[in-house]
Protein backbone atom coordinates (compact mmCIF):
# COMPACT_ATOMS: atom_id res chain seq x y z
CA UNK A 1 0.00 0.00 0.00
CA UNK A 2 2.98 2.57 0.82
CA UNK A 3 4.57 1.41 -2.43
CA UNK A 4 1.04 2.60 -4.63
CA UNK A 5 0.70 5.49 -2.72
CA UNK A 6 4.19 6.52 -3.35
CA UNK A 7 4.27 5.90 -7.10
CA UNK A 8 1.08 7.49 -7.22
CA UNK A 9 2.35 11.15 -5.73
CA UNK A 10 5.64 10.97 -7.64
CA UNK A 11 2.64 10.28 -11.08
CA UNK A 12 0.98 13.08 -9.74
CA UNK A 13 4.19 15.17 -9.49
CA UNK A 14 5.13 14.26 -12.70
CA UNK A 15 1.60 15.26 -14.40
CA UNK A 16 1.92 18.50 -12.18
CA UNK A 17 5.33 18.82 -13.91
CA UNK A 18 4.24 18.96 -17.79
CA UNK A 19 1.37 20.84 -17.26
CA UNK A 20 3.55 23.59 -16.27
CA UNK A 21 5.90 23.54 -19.06
CA UNK A 22 2.95 23.98 -21.43
CA UNK A 23 2.50 27.51 -19.71
CA UNK A 24 6.57 27.99 -18.80
CA UNK A 25 7.61 27.00 -22.47
CA UNK A 26 11.29 28.54 -22.04
CA UNK A 27 11.98 26.17 -19.28
CA UNK A 28 12.79 22.70 -20.13
CA UNK A 29 10.52 20.45 -18.24
CA UNK A 30 13.11 18.50 -16.91
CA UNK A 31 14.26 21.35 -14.94
CA UNK A 32 10.65 22.02 -14.21
CA UNK A 33 10.26 18.14 -12.78
CA UNK A 34 13.32 18.96 -10.39
CA UNK A 35 11.80 21.55 -9.12
CA UNK A 36 8.57 20.04 -8.14
CA UNK A 37 10.61 17.50 -6.81
CA UNK A 38 12.50 19.41 -4.45
CA UNK A 39 9.09 21.22 -3.30
CA UNK A 40 7.79 17.18 -2.75
CA UNK A 41 10.78 16.93 -0.35
CA UNK A 42 9.93 20.34 1.67
CA UNK A 43 6.56 19.18 1.72
CA UNK A 44 6.53 17.02 5.51
CA UNK A 45 3.00 15.36 4.71
CA UNK A 46 4.18 14.35 1.34
CA UNK A 47 8.29 13.51 1.34
CA UNK A 48 6.80 11.28 3.97
CA UNK A 49 5.30 9.18 1.76
CA UNK A 50 7.65 8.44 -1.09
CA UNK A 51 9.77 5.12 -0.83
CA UNK A 52 13.49 5.00 0.08
CA UNK A 53 15.43 4.82 -3.01
CA UNK A 54 16.51 1.71 -5.06
CA UNK A 55 18.51 1.52 -7.58
CA UNK A 56 17.92 -1.75 -8.97
CA UNK A 57 14.06 -0.97 -8.94
CA UNK A 58 14.44 2.55 -10.52
CA UNK A 59 16.36 1.35 -13.18
CA UNK A 60 14.18 -1.85 -13.87
CA UNK A 61 10.92 0.08 -13.80
CA UNK A 62 11.80 3.15 -15.43
CA UNK A 63 15.21 3.49 -16.94
CA UNK A 64 14.99 0.13 -18.31
CA UNK A 65 11.39 1.42 -20.39
CA UNK A 66 13.01 4.70 -21.57
CA UNK A 67 15.75 3.22 -23.20
CA UNK A 68 13.56 0.78 -24.93
CA UNK A 69 11.26 3.38 -26.17
CA UNK A 70 14.58 4.99 -26.97
CA UNK A 71 16.36 2.38 -29.08
CA UNK A 72 12.90 1.91 -30.92
CA UNK A 73 13.34 4.91 -31.99
CA UNK A 74 16.68 4.15 -33.56
CA UNK A 75 17.30 2.53 -36.79
CA UNK A 76 18.95 -0.50 -36.25
CA UNK A 77 20.88 0.13 -39.99
CA UNK A 78 21.52 3.28 -38.39
CA UNK A 79 23.33 1.43 -35.54
CA UNK A 80 25.09 -0.79 -37.80
CA UNK A 81 26.90 2.07 -39.91
CA UNK A 82 27.98 3.78 -36.74
CA UNK A 83 29.03 0.22 -35.05
CA UNK A 84 32.44 1.28 -35.16
CA UNK A 85 31.98 4.84 -33.13
CA UNK A 86 29.91 3.42 -30.65
CA UNK A 87 32.60 0.78 -29.82
CA UNK A 88 34.95 3.90 -29.92
CA UNK A 89 32.37 6.23 -27.40
CA UNK A 90 30.98 3.37 -25.14
CA UNK A 91 34.40 1.15 -24.81
CA UNK A 92 37.71 3.06 -25.59
CA UNK A 93 36.12 6.82 -24.71
CA UNK A 94 35.07 5.45 -20.57
CA UNK A 95 38.21 3.64 -20.21
CA UNK A 96 40.00 6.89 -20.96
CA UNK A 97 37.96 9.40 -19.13
CA UNK A 98 37.69 6.74 -15.79
CA UNK A 99 41.58 6.80 -16.37
CA UNK A 100 42.38 10.61 -16.46
CA UNK A 101 39.43 11.37 -13.81
CA UNK A 102 40.71 8.60 -11.61
CA UNK A 103 44.30 9.93 -11.01
CA UNK A 104 43.19 13.23 -11.21
CA UNK A 105 40.93 12.88 -7.89
CA UNK A 106 44.02 10.65 -6.63
CA UNK A 107 46.44 14.13 -7.56
CA UNK A 108 43.77 15.71 -4.60
CA UNK A 109 45.28 13.50 -2.14
CA UNK A 110 41.24 13.51 -0.59
CA UNK A 111 41.45 9.40 -1.13
CA UNK A 112 42.70 6.60 -1.79
CA UNK A 113 43.64 5.62 -5.52
CA UNK A 114 40.95 2.77 -5.67
CA UNK A 115 37.91 5.23 -3.88
CA UNK A 116 39.11 8.09 -6.88
CA UNK A 117 38.49 5.02 -9.17
CA UNK A 118 34.82 4.02 -8.25
CA UNK A 119 34.18 7.84 -8.09
CA UNK A 120 35.80 7.85 -11.87
CA UNK A 121 33.50 4.81 -13.17
CA UNK A 122 30.43 6.23 -11.57
CA UNK A 123 30.91 9.26 -13.88
CA UNK A 124 31.37 7.59 -17.06
CA UNK A 125 27.34 6.94 -17.79
CA UNK A 126 26.08 9.92 -19.76
CA UNK A 127 22.09 10.08 -19.77
CA UNK A 128 20.09 11.22 -23.46
CA UNK A 129 17.37 12.38 -21.46
CA UNK A 130 19.25 14.50 -19.35
CA UNK A 131 20.93 16.04 -22.73
CA UNK A 132 17.48 16.99 -24.09
CA UNK A 133 17.11 19.32 -20.48
CA UNK A 134 20.28 21.38 -21.84
CA UNK A 135 19.37 21.84 -25.66
CA UNK A 136 15.59 23.10 -24.69
CA UNK A 137 14.81 26.04 -28.15
CA UNK A 138 17.92 24.73 -29.70
CA UNK A 139 18.94 22.70 -32.23
CA UNK A 140 21.41 19.99 -31.82
CA UNK A 141 23.69 19.21 -35.50
CA UNK A 142 22.73 15.62 -36.58
CA UNK A 143 26.45 14.39 -36.56
CA UNK A 144 26.93 15.03 -32.99
CA UNK A 145 23.34 14.41 -32.14
CA UNK A 146 23.73 10.89 -32.98
CA UNK A 147 26.79 10.32 -31.63
CA UNK A 148 25.71 11.40 -28.36
CA UNK A 149 22.57 9.66 -28.37
CA UNK A 150 24.71 6.56 -29.34
CA UNK A 151 26.72 6.54 -26.81
CA UNK A 152 24.22 7.30 -24.09
CA UNK A 153 22.18 4.00 -25.36
CA UNK A 154 25.34 2.11 -24.98
CA UNK A 155 27.83 3.25 -22.52
CA UNK A 156 25.71 2.36 -19.22
CA UNK A 157 26.79 -1.59 -19.43
CA UNK A 158 30.62 0.03 -19.62
CA UNK A 159 30.05 2.05 -16.26
CA UNK A 160 28.85 -0.61 -14.48
CA UNK A 161 31.80 -3.14 -15.00
CA UNK A 162 34.62 -0.48 -14.72
CA UNK A 163 32.54 0.22 -11.16
CA UNK A 164 32.05 -3.17 -10.10
CA UNK A 165 36.41 -3.34 -10.95
CA UNK A 166 37.09 -0.50 -9.00
CA UNK A 167 34.97 -2.25 -5.93
CA UNK A 168 36.75 -5.08 -5.82
CA UNK A 169 40.23 -3.15 -5.89
CA UNK A 170 38.88 -1.64 -3.47
CA UNK A 171 37.89 -4.87 -1.24
CA UNK A 172 40.53 -6.97 -2.33
CA UNK A 173 43.19 -4.45 -2.87
CA UNK A 174 43.91 -5.89 -6.13
CA UNK A 175 43.32 -5.28 -9.48
CA UNK A 176 41.77 -8.52 -11.35
CA UNK A 177 42.30 -6.89 -15.08
CA UNK A 178 41.81 -10.66 -16.50
CA UNK A 179 38.27 -11.30 -14.73
CA UNK A 180 37.38 -7.45 -15.39
CA UNK A 181 37.59 -8.19 -19.02
CA UNK A 182 35.85 -11.46 -19.26
CA UNK A 183 33.07 -9.53 -17.34
CA UNK A 184 32.78 -6.88 -19.50
CA UNK A 185 32.39 -9.53 -22.53
CA UNK A 186 30.12 -11.57 -20.73
CA UNK A 187 27.63 -8.73 -19.81
CA UNK A 188 27.58 -6.60 -23.07
CA UNK A 189 27.81 -9.46 -25.41
CA UNK A 190 25.25 -11.49 -23.87
CA UNK A 191 23.29 -8.34 -23.05
CA UNK A 192 23.32 -7.81 -27.15
CA UNK A 193 22.92 -11.33 -27.86
CA UNK A 194 20.01 -12.17 -25.58
CA UNK A 195 18.68 -8.95 -26.07
CA UNK A 196 18.39 -9.90 -29.84
CA UNK A 197 16.89 -13.32 -29.56
CA UNK A 198 14.79 -13.19 -26.76
CA UNK A 199 13.61 -9.96 -28.77
CA UNK A 200 12.69 -11.37 -32.00
CA UNK A 201 11.05 -14.51 -30.82
CA UNK A 202 8.85 -11.93 -28.91
CA UNK A 203 7.91 -10.24 -31.98
CA UNK A 204 7.57 -13.36 -33.89
CA UNK A 205 5.31 -13.98 -31.31
CA UNK A 206 3.08 -10.91 -31.17
CA UNK A 207 3.07 -11.24 -35.26
CA UNK A 208 1.56 -14.74 -34.83
CA UNK A 209 -0.79 -12.96 -32.37
CA UNK A 210 -1.47 -10.00 -34.82
CA UNK A 211 -1.98 -12.55 -37.85
CA UNK A 212 -4.22 -15.12 -36.10
CA UNK A 213 -7.74 -15.83 -37.02
CA UNK A 214 -8.10 -14.43 -33.33
CA UNK A 215 -6.53 -11.45 -33.76
CA UNK A 216 -5.54 -10.49 -30.27
CA UNK A 217 -4.57 -7.16 -30.80
CA UNK A 218 -4.81 -6.13 -27.13
CA UNK A 219 -2.56 -9.01 -26.21
CA UNK A 220 0.25 -8.18 -28.49
CA UNK A 221 -0.26 -4.82 -27.30
CA UNK A 222 -0.10 -5.92 -23.23
CA UNK A 223 2.95 -8.04 -24.59
CA UNK A 224 4.87 -5.35 -26.63
CA UNK A 225 4.61 -3.00 -22.73
CA UNK A 226 6.00 -6.07 -20.80
CA UNK A 227 9.28 -6.58 -22.90
CA UNK A 228 11.59 -4.28 -21.66
CA UNK A 229 10.61 -4.85 -17.62
CA UNK A 230 10.94 -8.57 -18.12
CA UNK A 231 13.97 -8.63 -20.68
CA UNK A 232 16.03 -6.65 -18.06
CA UNK A 233 15.47 -8.75 -15.28
CA UNK A 234 15.73 -11.94 -17.05
CA UNK A 235 18.86 -10.32 -18.56
CA UNK A 236 20.13 -9.69 -14.72
CA UNK A 237 18.84 -13.05 -13.55
CA UNK A 238 21.59 -14.81 -15.73
CA UNK A 239 24.85 -11.87 -14.98
CA UNK A 240 24.14 -10.15 -18.59
CA UNK A 241 23.93 -6.36 -19.09
CA UNK A 242 20.22 -5.60 -18.68
CA UNK A 243 20.28 -2.43 -19.89
CA UNK A 244 22.10 -3.37 -23.29
CA UNK A 245 19.15 -6.28 -23.89
CA UNK A 246 16.60 -3.68 -23.58
CA UNK A 247 18.17 -1.12 -25.93
CA UNK A 248 18.75 -3.97 -28.53
CA UNK A 249 15.39 -5.70 -27.89
CA UNK A 250 14.07 -1.67 -28.84
CA UNK A 251 16.00 -1.88 -32.04
CA UNK A 252 14.69 -5.20 -33.09
CA UNK A 253 11.46 -3.74 -32.25
CA UNK A 254 11.86 -0.48 -34.83
CA UNK A 255 12.25 -2.83 -38.34
CA UNK A 256 8.91 -4.32 -36.78
CA UNK A 257 6.88 -1.63 -36.49
CA UNK A 258 7.92 -0.07 -40.00
CA UNK A 259 6.61 -3.30 -41.56
CA UNK A 260 3.11 -4.00 -39.75
CA UNK A 261 1.84 -0.61 -39.12
CA UNK A 262 -1.00 -0.96 -41.42
CA UNK A 263 -2.03 -4.71 -40.42
CA UNK A 264 -4.22 -2.33 -37.68
CA UNK A 265 -3.86 1.41 -38.19
CA UNK A 266 -6.04 2.07 -35.23
CA UNK A 267 -4.69 -0.06 -33.14
CA UNK A 268 -1.12 0.94 -34.12
CA UNK A 269 -2.08 4.12 -33.35
CA UNK A 270 -2.84 3.87 -30.37
CA UNK A 271 0.08 2.29 -29.44
CA UNK A 272 2.04 4.82 -30.29
CA UNK A 273 -0.01 7.75 -28.38
CA UNK A 274 0.42 5.24 -25.24
CA UNK A 275 4.17 4.87 -25.45
CA UNK A 276 4.28 8.66 -25.85
CA UNK A 277 2.17 9.29 -22.64
CA UNK A 278 4.43 6.77 -21.03
CA UNK A 279 7.50 8.18 -22.22
CA UNK A 280 6.94 11.40 -21.13
CA UNK A 281 5.26 10.87 -18.07
CA UNK A 282 8.49 8.32 -16.81
CA UNK A 283 10.69 11.18 -18.39
CA UNK A 284 9.03 13.79 -15.46
CA UNK A 285 9.02 10.59 -13.27
CA UNK A 286 13.00 10.60 -13.47
CA UNK A 287 13.89 14.24 -13.33
CA UNK A 288 11.45 14.66 -9.99
CA UNK A 289 13.16 11.57 -8.12
CA UNK A 290 16.24 13.66 -8.92
CA UNK A 291 15.04 16.75 -7.69
CA UNK A 292 13.88 15.12 -4.84
CA UNK A 293 17.22 12.85 -4.32
CA UNK A 294 19.43 16.04 -4.51
CA UNK A 295 17.33 17.85 -1.56
CA UNK A 296 17.09 14.32 0.42
CA UNK A 297 20.92 13.94 -0.07
CA UNK A 298 22.07 17.51 0.85
CA UNK A 299 19.81 17.40 4.00
CA UNK A 300 20.62 14.12 5.31
CA UNK A 301 23.90 12.58 4.48
CA UNK A 302 27.15 14.00 6.60
CA UNK A 303 30.58 13.16 5.70
CA UNK A 304 31.58 12.68 9.04
CA UNK A 305 34.38 14.91 8.76
CA UNK A 306 32.47 17.93 7.83
CA UNK A 307 34.15 18.43 4.97
CA UNK A 308 32.91 19.93 1.79
CA UNK A 309 35.76 18.36 -0.32
CA UNK A 310 32.92 16.58 -2.22
CA UNK A 311 31.66 19.47 -4.11
CA UNK A 312 35.80 19.64 -4.98
CA UNK A 313 35.93 16.03 -6.43
CA UNK A 314 32.55 16.70 -7.98
CA UNK A 315 34.11 19.77 -10.29
CA UNK A 316 37.09 17.46 -11.20
CA UNK A 317 34.87 14.80 -12.02
CA UNK A 318 33.15 16.73 -14.41
CA UNK A 319 35.94 18.62 -15.92
CA UNK A 320 38.20 15.75 -16.56
CA UNK A 321 35.40 14.21 -18.42
CA UNK A 322 34.74 16.95 -20.55
CA UNK A 323 38.29 17.54 -21.66
CA UNK A 324 39.31 13.95 -22.02
CA UNK A 325 35.27 14.07 -24.78
CA UNK A 326 37.30 17.40 -26.15
CA UNK A 327 40.09 15.98 -26.98
CA UNK A 328 38.73 12.42 -28.00
CA UNK A 329 36.40 13.92 -30.30
CA UNK A 330 38.93 16.13 -31.70
CA UNK A 331 41.98 13.19 -32.43
CA UNK A 332 39.89 10.31 -32.79
CA UNK A 333 36.23 11.65 -34.50
CA UNK A 334 38.37 14.51 -36.09
CA UNK A 335 35.86 17.12 -35.42
CA UNK A 336 36.37 20.19 -35.61
CA UNK A 337 37.15 22.88 -32.24
CA UNK A 338 32.63 23.60 -31.99
CA UNK A 339 31.81 19.80 -33.10
CA UNK A 340 34.00 18.75 -30.50
CA UNK A 341 32.83 21.11 -27.40
CA UNK A 342 29.41 20.09 -28.19
CA UNK A 343 29.84 16.77 -28.04
CA UNK A 344 31.83 16.86 -24.74
CA UNK A 345 29.52 19.57 -23.18
CA UNK A 346 26.67 16.69 -24.44
CA UNK A 347 28.14 14.13 -22.51
CA UNK A 348 25.07 14.86 -19.59
CA UNK A 349 24.66 12.97 -16.51
CA UNK A 350 22.04 12.21 -14.93
CA UNK A 351 19.47 9.58 -13.64
CA UNK A 352 21.72 6.34 -14.65
CA UNK A 353 24.54 7.92 -12.50
CA UNK A 354 22.32 8.58 -9.39
CA UNK A 355 21.76 5.29 -9.74
CA UNK A 356 25.12 3.93 -9.93
CA UNK A 357 25.80 5.61 -6.54
CA UNK A 358 23.13 4.10 -5.00
CA UNK A 359 24.36 0.93 -6.10
CA UNK A 360 27.14 1.05 -3.61
CA UNK A 361 24.88 0.59 -0.75
CA UNK A 362 24.95 -3.64 -1.54
CA UNK A 363 29.25 -3.90 -1.57
CA UNK A 364 31.35 -3.83 1.20
CA UNK A 365 32.27 0.21 0.49
CA UNK A 366 32.52 1.82 3.77
CA UNK A 367 29.57 4.18 4.60
CA UNK A 368 31.24 7.65 4.97
CA UNK A 369 32.65 6.71 1.49
CA UNK A 370 29.33 5.79 -0.01
CA UNK A 371 28.41 9.30 0.85
CA UNK A 372 31.27 10.95 -0.25
CA UNK A 373 30.69 9.19 -3.74
CA UNK A 374 27.05 10.55 -3.16
CA UNK A 375 27.89 13.76 -2.95
CA UNK A 376 30.69 13.87 -5.49
CA UNK A 377 28.16 12.47 -7.94
CA UNK A 378 25.14 14.98 -7.21
CA UNK A 379 27.87 17.62 -7.66
CA UNK A 380 28.74 16.38 -11.06
CA UNK A 381 25.30 15.78 -12.26
CA UNK A 382 24.17 19.38 -11.75
CA UNK A 383 27.52 20.67 -13.65
CA UNK A 384 26.95 19.09 -16.52
CA UNK A 385 23.24 20.18 -16.42
CA UNK A 386 24.16 23.51 -15.54
CA UNK A 387 27.42 24.63 -17.67
CA UNK A 388 25.94 22.88 -21.35
CA UNK A 389 22.51 24.80 -20.70
CA UNK A 390 24.50 28.05 -20.37
CA UNK A 391 27.48 27.54 -23.58
CA UNK A 392 24.86 25.69 -25.46
CA UNK A 393 23.34 29.12 -25.94
CA UNK A 394 25.95 30.66 -27.75
CA UNK A 395 27.13 26.91 -29.69
CA UNK A 396 24.07 25.87 -30.97
CA UNK A 397 21.53 27.62 -33.13
CA UNK A 398 17.96 28.26 -31.97
CA UNK A 399 15.42 26.25 -33.08
CA UNK A 400 12.07 27.50 -34.13
CA UNK A 401 10.17 29.29 -31.63
CA UNK A 402 7.20 27.69 -29.63
CA UNK A 403 5.55 32.00 -30.39
CA UNK A 404 7.00 31.66 -34.08
CA UNK A 405 5.45 28.24 -34.46
CA UNK A 406 1.96 28.52 -32.79
CA UNK A 407 1.32 32.05 -34.45
CA UNK A 408 1.84 30.17 -38.13
CA UNK A 409 0.05 27.18 -37.14
CA UNK A 410 -3.16 29.27 -35.84
CA UNK A 411 -2.94 30.90 -39.44
CA UNK A 412 -2.90 27.37 -41.31
CA UNK A 413 -5.43 25.86 -38.59
CA UNK A 414 -7.98 28.92 -39.11
CA UNK A 415 -7.63 29.28 -43.11
CA UNK A 416 -8.11 25.54 -42.89
CA UNK A 417 -11.20 25.23 -41.03
CA UNK A 418 -12.98 28.42 -43.10
CA UNK A 419 -12.50 26.54 -46.44
CA UNK A 420 -13.95 23.73 -44.64
CA UNK A 421 -16.99 25.03 -43.15
CA UNK A 422 -17.45 27.18 -46.85
CA UNK A 423 -17.68 23.29 -48.09
CA UNK A 424 -20.67 22.88 -45.65
CA UNK A 425 -22.17 25.76 -46.30
CA UNK A 426 -22.77 24.98 -50.49
CA UNK A 427 -24.36 21.50 -49.57
CA UNK A 428 -28.17 20.98 -49.23
CA UNK A 429 -27.98 19.89 -45.77
CA UNK A 430 -31.07 19.54 -43.19
CA UNK A 431 -30.31 22.87 -41.04
CA UNK A 432 -29.73 20.76 -37.49
CA UNK A 433 -27.27 18.40 -39.43
CA UNK A 434 -25.16 21.53 -41.00
CA UNK A 435 -25.47 23.40 -37.66
CA UNK A 436 -23.94 20.28 -35.73
CA UNK A 437 -21.08 20.11 -38.56
CA UNK A 438 -19.99 23.68 -38.48
CA UNK A 439 -19.94 23.73 -34.86
CA UNK A 440 -17.51 20.72 -34.60
CA UNK A 441 -15.62 22.19 -37.20
CA UNK A 442 -15.62 25.11 -35.39
CA UNK A 443 -14.00 23.65 -32.42
CA UNK A 444 -10.88 22.43 -34.86
CA UNK A 445 -10.02 26.23 -34.40
CA UNK A 446 -9.25 25.53 -30.66
CA UNK A 447 -11.33 28.71 -30.57
CA UNK A 448 -14.34 27.84 -29.00
CA UNK A 449 -15.03 29.04 -25.42
CA UNK A 450 -16.73 26.81 -22.68
CA UNK A 451 -19.92 28.81 -22.79
CA UNK A 452 -20.08 27.62 -26.23
CA UNK A 453 -19.62 23.86 -25.30
CA UNK A 454 -22.42 24.06 -22.66
CA UNK A 455 -24.70 25.52 -24.99
CA UNK A 456 -24.06 22.82 -27.56
CA UNK A 457 -24.40 20.33 -24.79
CA UNK A 458 -27.44 21.23 -23.72
CA UNK A 459 -28.94 21.05 -27.36
CA UNK A 460 -27.66 17.73 -27.93
CA UNK A 461 -29.40 16.44 -24.91
CA UNK A 462 -32.53 18.38 -25.68
CA UNK A 463 -32.58 17.40 -29.39
CA UNK A 464 -33.90 13.59 -30.74
CA UNK A 465 -31.17 11.90 -31.67
CA UNK A 466 -30.22 12.05 -35.52
CA UNK A 467 -31.89 9.65 -37.84
CA UNK A 468 -30.10 7.33 -40.24
CA UNK A 469 -30.56 9.36 -43.01
CA UNK A 470 -29.33 12.01 -41.01
CA UNK A 471 -26.41 10.24 -39.75
CA UNK A 472 -25.00 9.90 -43.25
CA UNK A 473 -25.76 13.23 -44.28
CA UNK A 474 -23.56 14.28 -41.52
CA UNK A 475 -20.92 11.72 -42.04
CA UNK A 476 -20.56 13.07 -46.13
CA UNK A 477 -20.48 16.58 -44.74
CA UNK A 478 -17.41 15.77 -42.62
CA UNK A 479 -16.05 13.65 -45.27
CA UNK A 480 -16.13 16.78 -47.80
CA UNK A 481 -14.69 19.38 -45.44
CA UNK A 482 -12.34 17.09 -44.05
CA UNK A 483 -10.98 16.46 -48.03
CA UNK A 484 -11.13 20.05 -48.51
CA UNK A 485 -8.89 20.79 -45.24
CA UNK A 486 -6.35 18.22 -46.73
CA UNK A 487 -5.69 19.41 -50.05
CA UNK A 488 -5.32 23.23 -48.68
CA UNK A 489 -2.69 21.69 -46.06
CA UNK A 490 -1.33 19.78 -48.63
CA UNK A 491 -0.89 22.81 -51.26
CA UNK A 492 0.34 24.89 -47.91
CA UNK A 493 2.85 21.89 -47.12
CA UNK A 494 4.76 22.26 -50.65
CA UNK A 495 4.64 26.19 -49.96
CA UNK A 496 6.22 25.95 -46.44
CA UNK A 497 8.89 24.16 -46.03
CA UNK A 498 9.98 25.97 -42.61
CA UNK A 499 6.77 24.59 -41.15
CA UNK A 500 6.41 21.39 -42.89
CA UNK A 501 6.69 19.08 -40.12
CA UNK A 502 3.64 21.59 -38.14
CA UNK A 503 1.88 21.03 -41.15
CA UNK A 504 1.72 17.35 -41.49
CA UNK A 505 0.81 17.02 -37.81
CA UNK A 506 -2.68 19.11 -38.87
CA UNK A 507 -2.78 16.57 -41.67
CA UNK A 508 -2.45 13.84 -39.53
CA UNK A 509 -5.57 15.54 -36.79
CA UNK A 510 -7.76 15.37 -40.13
CA UNK A 511 -6.89 12.12 -40.74
CA UNK A 512 -7.91 11.09 -37.24
CA UNK A 513 -10.66 13.23 -37.27
CA UNK A 514 -12.20 11.38 -40.07
CA UNK A 515 -11.63 8.17 -38.79
CA UNK A 516 -13.93 9.18 -35.73
CA UNK A 517 -16.49 10.49 -37.97
CA UNK A 518 -16.89 6.81 -40.19
CA UNK A 519 -16.05 4.80 -36.65
CA UNK A 520 -19.40 4.46 -35.35
CA UNK A 521 -21.82 2.03 -37.78
CA UNK A 522 -24.52 4.38 -39.64
CA UNK A 523 -27.72 2.83 -39.51
CA UNK A 524 -30.99 3.91 -38.65
CA UNK A 525 -33.09 2.31 -35.67
CA UNK A 526 -36.45 2.82 -37.43
CA UNK A 527 -35.58 0.40 -40.29
CA UNK A 528 -33.50 -2.29 -37.92
CA UNK A 529 -36.89 -2.37 -35.80
CA UNK A 530 -38.96 -3.87 -38.49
Amino acid sequence: MHLMLSTFILVLAAIISIFASRVLTKISVNYISMLVGVGLYLIPVLSHHIEKFDSEIFIGLIVAPLLFFEGQATRLNAVGKELKHIIQTTVVLVILATIVAGFSIRLLGMVSLPLAFILAAVSTPTDATAMESVTNGLTMPPTEGTFLKMESLFNDASGIILLNMAVLWTVNGRINYGQTLIDFLVSAGGGVLFGAVMAWIIVLFRQVLLRSSYNALNASLLVYLATPFVLYYTAEAIHVSGIIAVVVAGLVHNAEAQRSRLINPQQVHFAFDLVGMITEIFNSIVFVILGFMFVKITATEHLGTGSWGFLLIGVVLYFANLVVRFGYSRLRLKFNQRAAWIFALGGVHGAVTLALAYTLTETAIKTADFRLVLMAASTLIILSMLVPTIVFRWLLKPAVTDEQVTTEIDKLRVEMVHRAIETVQKMYLPPNVKESVIFDLMTQKQRTRTRDFTRAWVSVVRRPEFTGAEKELEMRAFMNALDQERQYLDMVSQREVKYQTYVFKLYNETLLAESLIIGPTIFDADQTDN
